[in-house]
């Protein structure tokens, strides 16, 4: 994957509007299904093109140090050749003087090679160290996206069942029918009407056994005073009679 394609892909992402995607899909638990999915494959690509382009970079790095290794290391031998060579000249071996001096400008020309090899790769560098923190950036953008879309994901799975419990209940009360005779609510009221009914007659009924008791009483108390009262009339002679009786002639 080239890096302006990991850049326009992790821009592409990190920007999207989740929200908005959102309240234009048709499934949007699908759609962020899909979407997570999505996030976590580029992810994991442009983490292998990250690890790749740091890799890339200290390779750079470590080039650029050898080369100004060598460069230094050019350098001193380009000084040892000249001092040996001022020491032969000055020892009267003019021919080794201008032979090491020839090495010395070999070293010369050694060390500027590996100079120029050390500033070329700079620019690079600094290149690829501005990519790498870029990248990492964009990776933690989209790490950040792919959290956000996990939790709307759980955030609408749980108001996805919440809305489908209440459903459940509407559907339940809507099929409960008063005027339905086989409906759960109506045989429930129909059986406590039935124990209301009961307790209603067996109240009637105790009173009703209440009133003849004292229809009874009231009747002895009446025949009582009629035999007060014939007695009176008759001068005493009549037989009382027993307790709920009658006289007869």
């Amino acid at each position: 994957m080239g890096q302006q394609t990991i850049f326009g892909r992790i821009a592409q992402l990190t920007k999207a509007n989740i929200h908005a995607m959102l309240d234009s899909a048709e499934d949007p638990e699908k759609m962020l299904d899909q979407m997570i999915r999505d996030y976590k494959s580029n992810i994991a690509e442009a983490e292998e093109a990250v690890a790749q382009t740091i890799g890339n970079l200290r390779l750079m790095e470590e080039d650029a140090r050898e080369d100004s290794a060598a460069a230094t290391d050019w350098g001193s031998k380009a000084k040892a050749a000249v001092a040996k060579a001022k020491e032969l000249r000055a020892g009267g071996n003019t021919a080794e003087g201008d032979r090491f001096e020839n090495l010395a400008r070999i070293a010369l020309a050694k060390q500027i090679d590996f100079e120029d090899d050390a500033k070329t790769l700079q620019p690079t560098i600094t290149q690829q160290n501005d990519v790498v923190s870029r990248l990492k950036t964009g990776l933690e953008g989209m790490r950040s996206k792919l959290d956000e879309l996990e939790s709307k994901r759980d955030e609408l799975i749980a108001r996805a069942k919440m809305a489908e419990a209440q459903a459940g209940v509407m559907d339940a009360v809507k099929e409960i029918d008063l005027t339905d005779p086989t409906s759960e609510l109506s045989r429930f009221e129909e059986k406590i009407r039935r124990e209301e009914a009961r307790v209603a007659g067996q109240a009637e009924l105790a009173a009703s056994r209440l009133d003849v008791q004292f229809e009874s009483l009231e009747d002895a108390e009446t025949n009582a005073e009629v035999e007060t009262r014939l007695s009176q009339l008759t001068g005493g002679s009549v037989p009382a009679l027993p307790a709920g009786g009658s006289s007869t002639t």
